[in-house]
């Protein structure tokens, strides 16, 4: 007992210590990782098109209101029906993960937010990634990773629900 009060009090000091330890992201330091993955940018701090893997993203961010966020657009709106929009509001519950579709100016988007200075380079990789695939996949698996949240009865759903409408 004695031992578990001591690990508590410990992590309860240090944990704030260790979290503050890490820097926080910024635009500048979100620039060096793109440029240093060896993404090529346009536009200014805080507003690039980022070509990463055949795909044109945005990446927007808000220092003041410490908010980021990445999209492609992947299709009109108006060249979309009903089923294909049924199928993006469920995948992004099962298979988009931390990438979502959304609507935007009359164009289906794959997106990312997250808070700008809690984002670490893996995340902000990730999320490329996953916002690039989610576009990719409109169509076919509707998925931003091989992850199917769910796991595989998710899946067979998925599959029967598509063989229910065609």
């Amino acid at each position: 007992m004695a031992k578990t009060l001591a690990l508590a009090l410990c992590l309860a000091v240090l944990w704030p210590l260790a979290t503050e330890a890490q820097p926080k992201m910024d635009d500048k330091k979100l620039e060096k990782i793109m440029r240093k993955e060896g993404i090529k940018l346009e536009g200014e701090r805080g507003s690039w098109l980022a070509y990463y893997q055949e795909r044109a993203l945005l990446v927007l961010t808000d220092e003041r209101n410490n908010r980021m966020r990445i999209f492609t657009p992947i299709i009109s709106e108006e060249e979309i029906g009903s089923i294909q929009m049924e199928r993006m509001l469920r995948a992004n519950f099962h298979s988009a993960l931390d990438a979502k579709y959304s609507i935007y100016e009359g164009y289906v988007v794959s997106v990312f937010t997250h808070p700008l200075r809690e984002l670490t380079e893996t995340q902000l990789l990730d999320a490329m990634q996953q916002v690039a695939r989610l576009a990719e996949t409109f169509g076919t698996t509707y998925s931003s990773t091989e992850l199917i949240f769910g796991g595989d009865e998710e899946e067979e759903k998925q599959e029967k629900a598509g063989e229910k409408r065609t």
